[in-house]
């Protein structure tokens, strides 16, 4: 299993055959110097972080080293899984037409990519957060990895499209064959109780960005 001291392993091996810091690749590749500073590495409650997916994408660019490559800075006999591109678009986009099939599986054209840790769900998009909606788990930038082949179980954090095409992120609180409650993450929006009839589809999110 990819932990999060592997990635962070590879971007400083990274970072010394290019003859720089953690902060000069931050740097090379257009990001705040401090991106990959150890105290970015930790919240402060202890709990480890991932690198953004974006930031890692940009150091690749920057220093023309490939996907492969990086992975094999993890270093040799790691068990670890490959990083993989996974479309991604924004979290406004989602409500719109033509980005999802009926059952939630991303489709169409219009996607852009990011490099996420892989899963076993070839069909796992992201979205990126904007605005506060979903403080304060999620905040504005971050971008939530989403499997439709996940099983969701109660208190999963998942995504919800309705019929209507309203996109939201909730926590799930209870689904019966008459209702499904939905709790919300930011105590300013309130809970939302819907019948199964007006979702089009609810998938678990399965990583965040931090």
């Amino acid at each position: 299993m990819l932990k999060h001291a592997d990635i962070w392993r590879a971007i400083d091996a990274l970072a010394r055959v290019n003859d720089l810091s953690a902060s000069g690749l931050a740097r090379k590749a257009g990001l705040d110097p401090t991106t990959f500073n150890r105290s970015k590495r930790a919240a402060p409650d202890g709990r480890q972080r991932w690198p953004s997916t974006e930031s890692v994408a940009k150091i690749l660019d920057a220093t023309g080293c490939s996907l492969g490559d990086f992975v094999a800075l993890v270093g040799e006999g790691q068990d670890v899984q490959t990083l993989r591109r996974v479309p991604v678009i924004g979290y406004a986009q989602a409500g719109a037409a033509g980005f999802f099939d009926d059952a939630g599986y991303p489709t169409g054209t219009g996607w852009d990519e990011l490099l996420f840790p892989s899963i076993d769900d070839p069909q796992a998009y992201a979205l990126e957060i904007t605005g506060d909606s979903m403080m304060p788990v999620y905040r504005d930038g971050d971008v939530v990895l989403v499997s439709p082949k996940a099983g969701i179980r109660r208190a999963d954090r998942v995504i919800v499209r309705t019929t209507g095409g309203e996109v939201m992120a909730k926590e799930l609180s209870r689904q019966t064959a008459t209702r499904v409650e939905l709790g919300s993450l930011n105590p300013a929006h309130p809970p939302r109780t819907l019948p199964p009839r007006e979702i089009a589809w609810m998938a678990r999110i399965v990583w965040v960005t931090q």
